[in-house]
């Protein structure tokens, strides 16, 4: 009942040489570990609806995910995105890119997106 980003990610060498292999810092619910090192994304469902028909079951649940990464500079944290991107376009679709941010408390950078997943029951 979720989309398989992680899943897709972690096999993606794009990704693993950036977000490690042993353990992916690409997290679920939009946390990451207190202390995890940067580069690191995080992911969590915005929305999400089974693909209801009359007279049978949903064979499909639609999902709109939020994925943020997060890094030491702005060039790093495009290059995980598209790495990500690259990863996963081939399964769901970039349905918006979002914020660019630096947070004052760390000096962090932040690049956001979402994306539509239509995943097979």
């Amino acid at each position: 009942m979720h989309p398989p980003i992680f899943t897709v990610c972690a096999a993606d060498p794009a990704v693993t040489a950036l977000l490690g292999s042993d353990t992916t810092r690409l997290y679920p619910w939009g946390e990451a570990p207190q202390g995890v090192a940067t580069p690191y994304a995080v992911w969590q469902v915005v929305t999400g609806s089974p693909g209801n028909y009359l007279g049978t079951r949903p064979d499909i649940d639609g999902f709109t995910i939020q994925v943020d990464v997060y890094a030491n500079t702005g060039s790093t944290a495009t290059t995980v995105a598209a790495a990500i991107r690259d990863a996963i376009e081939d399964q769901a679709h970039i349905v918006r890119w979002g914020a660019q941010e630096t947070d004052p408390d760390t000096g962090r950078r932040r690049l956001s997106f979402d994306v539509d997943w239509y995943v097979p029951r």
